[in-house]
């Protein structure tokens, strides 16, 4: 079977709080401490990254108030997952974190600084995953009054991350010479100035700070539609999708595959994760029950993934009734998940009950998921999977500890770490 690698989706937030297992962790998320037990659960199974996703907003979208996201905590509470990443890294010693950060609200320069000084405090594993955004919300807290348009904010991006890596190339890797001889600490012929100057972005550059350990640090991206996948196809290194099933991943796979390929890049050279939430029991019969009792809260599922969809559409579903058929809908904000959403049903209660579920493709043993997982990575050519879920303690060892070892078991995911550095762990197979 094909070896891929794993990663786990989540962000600086609260985790289930309103369960029997969750204990305080509701209340005491804020600290890091849980998200810090965490990472180092991920790091014992061998996990190639933490990726933490992020917005920037308390949204309304959902009946022209914020009562439903913050109800469910959808879209707030959240924490910056940058200021996150020093505390993981320096809990660790070979997990990769990426932190989210957009390429509508950071100055180039800014970003290029924090992340190669983050790549330096880690010794070399960390990640950008790049956004655009995509609410007007979000917007508006930084100052204007709605974003750019879907794809011109792509144009940006393009752009924008052209700049940052030049930025993150200003300094020659052995620059600092600490020649004591004549005194010199940094040898100045081997740092450059950028001088860039594009139709949305400028900088006259270098940056202030040595060249990191990896370079530059690693590139994730999540764009789905035909200009995200331009982009990502571009940039990205690694790139998420929450493709339904393995036809789609299959075909997901092949076509930023082609698209790297007529840009010029391997293909081999980016790792695309699939979004999953395995459900594990003892039994396949108690796993199924496990299901069954997650699909059960009929009403608070419909409410939620109606709020989830309106912050990031910022069309408000409860102007539809629930059984009311949709007419034709749009969006300048997450145009993928939109279309996602809908293939699931055409109305607000069989779209939402199909979507709310969306993440759960394997059910069963430690034994048999682990097989499947094999079977589907078999079937769709690689590169891995991206876990997500509660990471409250039982259910992140029932992954770390139940799961992994199944899949370790059978020779699909590592046992150990090659590398040093999280790029060079990636690329690893």
């Amino acid at each position: 079977m094909t070896k891929f690698h794993l990663g786990w989706f989540t962000n600086f937030s609260n985790p289930p709080w309103n369960t029997t297992w969750a204990g305080d962790e509701g209340r005491t998320w804020a600290n890091g401490e849980l998200h810090v037990d965490f990472a180092r659960s991920l790091e014992r199974a061998c996990f190639d990254y933490i990726m933490l996703e992020d917005s920037s907003m308390v949204s309304d979208a959902y009946e022209q108030t914020s009562r439903v996201d913050l109800k469910y905590g959808l879209y707030a509470p959240k924490h910056d997952p940058v200021t996150l990443v020093p505390m993981l890294t320096a809990a660790t010693e070979h997990i990769g974190v990426i932190a989210t950060c957009s390429t509508s609200f950071y100055p180039p320069w800014l970003l290029a600084r924090r992340f190669s000084t983050l790549d330096h405090l880690s010794g070399g594993r960390v990640g950008w995953n790049v956004v655009t955004s995509s609410e007007d919300r979000a917007a508006q807290n930084y100052g204007m009054d709605k974003l750019a348009e879907h794809d011109q904010r792509y144009e940006r991006a393009d752009e924008f991350v052209d700049l940052v890596k030049q930025l993150w190339a200003s300094w020659e890797d052995d620059a600092m010479v600490l020649d004591r001889e004549s005194g010199t600490y940094v040898d100045h012929t081997k740092v450059h100035v950028t001088n860039f100057r594009g139709k949305y972005h400028a900088s006259r550059g270098p940056l202030n700070l040595p060249r990191s350990p990896q370079g530059e640090p690693v590139i994730c991206q999540a764009g789905g539609s035909p200009r995200g996948r331009e982009f990502a196809a571009r940039n990205a290194e690694t790139i998420l999708s929450a493709a339904k099933d393995p036809a789609a991943m299959k075909a997901f796979r092949d076509d930023i595959r082609m698209r790297m390929e007529k840009a010029g890049r391997d293909p081999d050279s980016c790792k695309i994760m699939f979004i999953t939430q395995p459900v594990l029991a003892d039994t396949e019969a108690d796993a199924r029950a496990k299901v069954e009792r997650m699909a059960a809260d009929v009403d608070s599922r419909i409410e939620s993934a109606l709020g989830h969809i309106s912050a990031l559409t910022e069309i408000d579903l409860s102007t539809y009734q629930l059984d009311e058929e949709f007419p034709e809908l749009s969006t300048n904000g997450h145009r993928t998940t939109l279309g996602d959403f809908l293939s699931y049903g055409n109305t607000p209660r069989s779209a939402a009950l199909g979507w709310s579920m969306k993440n759960v493709h394997y059910v069963g043993t430690p034994d048999s998921v682990a097989e499947q997982m094999g079977e589907t990575m078999d079937f769709v050519g690689g590169d891995g999977f991206l876990i997500t879920g509660s990471i409250g303690r039982r259910y992140v060892g029932e992954i770390t500890e139940g799961l992994v070892p199944a899949l370790q078991r059978r020779g699909l995911v590592r046992t150990e770490y090659e590398h040093e550095m999280f790029r060079e762990n990636l690329m690893s197979f």
